[in-house]
């Protein structure tokens, strides 16, 4: 999941209310959520705040920026034990989050996960308003009982996708929901594809631009040949752009430009690879037929394909033969065959992918 950004502060109850075992279970948690991202200085970065009697930085967005170095630094975290004092916690992660000093970055998405049990010795409500005010997605995990109205409006809207209530044996469940959720918030600020083939892909991007003579240059090349650079403009009307007669498997990048008289946008860019050309054989040929043989033959052959299948066996009937063909060549000579009968053909391309296609044709052979 590279070529992301975001500052993603989790604020994590470290008070007395919650027990050792909890503490150590809600780290595993965390652990785990973190694992698909790809950290660094252009990518996801993470910080932790504990809620004590007093707010505490346990590392800045910057310290770790790979994911081996962040676990190890989630699983030395140490419980602080105190009062559940979430409003200034939350007042501080304000500060904290957009703070050149603690390693935020500005024009990033920000990302609030805060894992709770349900409890807060002081008022939430306002200092939660400001952060959400500020572009903030905040995500709730409660372990303990909490009171769901409260916990429902401090979460970011709708509260189905960013409230979970959970046992804390239970938080494993919601894991792989909660990372999902956090890219598409991740995603939603940033330019990416979607709807990928082997010869295209849609990109689509934030609204940014306004003004009716804004609009959007996009510059897209394969990165391993930069100067085949091609270059699309669209108004600034739009959040989407299907790009197409591309290569199959080939990596992209592209770069959003938003070209604005009034603001300056700086460019988005995402990389992109397409998928392996998957098109069955485009014809299936037979020829040179004897009594005892005939050629077959097929195109196209591909990179993406590793080997054919050749099956065939007499009409009417259930007695089929199997040829395989080394995805290089396009041709076979089947033979052994009885005299004047009619065969179905099918030749099946295997790709390396996994996936099959197949074609058929009939052939006689000669009496």
């Amino acid at each position: 999941m590279s070529g992301s950004e975001a500052d993603l502060l989790f604020l994590l109850d470290s008070s007395g209310s919650v027990s050792y075992y909890e503490f150590s279970r809600v780290k595993e948690f965390m652990w785990d959520l973190v694992q698909p991202f790809t950290f660094g200085p252009s990518d996801v970065q993470a910080s932790i705040i504990h809620i004590s009697t007093t707010p505490t930085m346990e590392f800045p967005f910057d310290r770790y920026l790979s994911g081996e170095t962040l676990q190890q630094a989630i699983r030395n975290t140490q419980q602080l034990m105190g009062d559940t004092n979430t409003g200034k916690a939350l007042s501080y992660a304000k500060e904290k989050l957009f703070s050149d000093e603690a390693g935020a970055r500005p024009d990033v998405p920000k990302v609030l996960v805060w894992v709770t049990d349900g409890f807060s010795t002081d008022d939430i409500s306002e200092p939660m308003q400001l952060l959400k005010d500020m572009g903030v997605t905040v995500f709730i995990v409660s372990t303990g009982r909490g009171n769901y109205l409260e916990l429902s409006a401090a979460a970011s809207q709708p509260p189905e996708k960013h409230l979970h209530f959970v046992d804390v044996d239970d938080l494993p469940i919601i894991t792989k929901e909660l990372q999902d959720a956090i890219l598409d918030v991740i995603q939603a600020n940033r330019l990416h594809a979607v709807e990928i083939t082997s010869s295209s892909f849609r990109l689509t991007w934030p609204k940014l631009l306004s003004q009716e003579t804004d609009y959007y240059t996009l510059e897209y090349a394969p990165i391993d040949d930069l100067a085949r650079k091609r270059t699309k403009q669209v108004s600034g009307a739009h959040t989407s752009l299907v790009l197409s007669n591309l290569a199959p498997e080939t990596t992209y990048e592209v770069a959003l430009i938003p070209e604005s008289n009034v603001h300056y946008f700086p460019p988005q860019t995402t990389r992109v690879t397409t998928l392996a050309e998957e098109i069955s054989p485009a014809q299936v040929l037979i020829s040179e037929s004897g009594p005892h043989s005939f050629h077959v033959s097929w195109a196209p052959t591909l990179e993406s394909v590793r080997g054919y299948q050749i099956l065939y066996g007499p009409l009417p009937g259930n007695s089929v033969k199997l040829l395989e063909v080394d995805g290089k060549h396009n041709s076979t000579v089947v033979d052994n065959l009885a005299p004047n009968t009619t065969y179905l053909v099918t030749v099946t391309a295997v790709y390396r992918s996994g996936k099959e296609k197949s074609l058929s044709a009939k052939a006689c052979t000669q009496e």
